[in-house]
């Protein structure tokens, strides 16, 4: 398709959006779970349940590293006829049901077939990792102000029983993002597995005190039905109480540790988003408005048509509003080494994440450690000591 404008000059603008199907992509990562159960269905192979591992740790980043990045942005003139274009709404919301659908075909396979305890655990852990995409499909469907994306938003996060996310994300981390205050801001120094441990609970604490105060401002009690996230618990108990008590406790098994590492992949990408970056204080105390430069980008193709450019993140936060297919580049931005997945891959051995991106912090924060959200009294790793301030 073809967006056109033209100014009060005269002048006509034109663009074709090169990657308007390619967008489709994200739809073939989110069918390996079905493509895993039914190659289990027909083989009885174990090794066909290493798929989503495999797809995800290897597939993923080698497709990124061999394809490479895209810089390039739509035309200022075109952006608010590409926002309005229903199609990319589409895309999005019609993968909310698919994520049901994987979800259910997940539970008839081990409430089905006899797997060992083992197998179980290996494919609902590869499962989570894309159950985190449906955390991703909220992230997008929940900065929207419509009803039926809110409620789309809903649905999604209650697949891995995650329904405080939006309340969270929306009126906590887009707020506070990139300050010590803020528990999804990764600090330097801070290893994933420190930050999990804070910012899972962190979250959900913010995210409930938010609700909360939203409810006694309407006079409502915080465990009135009008509790946005109540509403995606229920919905999450009722669906997973119905699937144990048809195919077993297994089952539960599954959908337990497949929600956790969703809600660990969450985790990663808030890890690896906004890693050391800190927004500067002016002289009255208040922290300045979030900028690109306060989130860490990445432009890598596949994996960024994979999560509808959540990896352009920089552009997301200054610009939250802004739906995905219009999200910008900009020059000078904070960049990843990798796309999310191979990020994930550093930062779970942490030396490894420290070395590779302790220097970039420190080159964001022109050398002066003190411009740097860190934790207290630590040495950036792959540093050396007359680099910093």
């Amino acid at each position: 398709m073809v967006f056109k404008t033209r100014d009060q000059a005269g002048n006509i603008t034109t663009y074709k959006d090169a990657k308007r199907y390619y967008w489709l992509i994200a739809y073939a990562s989110s069918s390996v779970t079905l493509i895993t159960v039914a190659l289990y269905a027909y083989t009885l192979a174990t090794a066909t349940l290493f798929i989503p591992l495999i797809y995800f740790f290897i597939v993923i980043p080698g497709l990124d590293a061999l394809i490479g990045e895209d810089p390039y942005n739509p035309p200022d003139d075109v952006l608010a006829q590409m926002a309005e274009d229903p199609y990319y709404s589409r895309l999005v919301r019609w993968l909310v049901p698919y994520a049901w659908i994987n979800l259910f075909a997940g539970v008839w396979l081990v409430g089905t077939y006899d797997l060992p305890l083992w197998l179980i655990v290996l494919f609902a852990f590869g499962k989570g990792l894309f159950g985190s995409g449906t955390i991703m499909l909220a992230h997008e469907l929940g900065h929207k102000t419509n009803k039926t994306d809110q409620w789309l938003a809903k649905l999604a996060l209650a697949v891995v029983g995650y329904g405080h996310f939006c309340i969270e994300h929306n009126r906590g981390h887009h707020v506070h993002v990139a300050t010590p205050e803020d528990p999804a801001s990764a600090r330097m120094g801070e290893s994933i597995y420190a930050f999990a441990l804070r910012e899972i609970p962190g979250a959900f604490v913010r995210g409930w005190q938010n609700e909360k105060a939203r409810l006694n401002r309407k006079s409502l009690s915080t465990f009135s039905l009008q509790n946005d996230i109540l509403q995606g618990y229920v919905i999450t108990l009722i669906v997973f109480a119905i699937c144990t008590a048809l195919f077993g406790w297994k089952v539960l098994f599954l959908l337990v540790i497949q929600s956790v590492v969703a809600w660990y992949g969450l985790t990663q990408a808030n890890y690896v988003e906004h890693y050391g970056l800190l927004r500067q204080k002016d002289e009255n105390g208040k922290y300045e408005r979030c900028q690109p430069r306060h989130s860490w980008n990445t432009n890598h193709i596949f994996s960024n048509l994979s999560t509808f450019h959540l990896q352009r993140h920089s552009d997301h936060h200054a610009n939250p509003l802004r739906p995905y297919q219009t999200l910008r580049n900009f020059p000078d931005l904070p960049s990843l080494p990798s796309g999310y997945p191979g990020c994930f891959a550093l930062a779970a051995i942490p030396s490894l994440w420290y070395k590779t991106m302790d220097p970039k912090v420190l080159e964001w924060a022109g050398g002066d450690i003190n411009k740097t959200n860190r934790v207290d009294g630590y040495e950036p790793m792959g540093v050396s000591a007359a680099n910093t301030c």
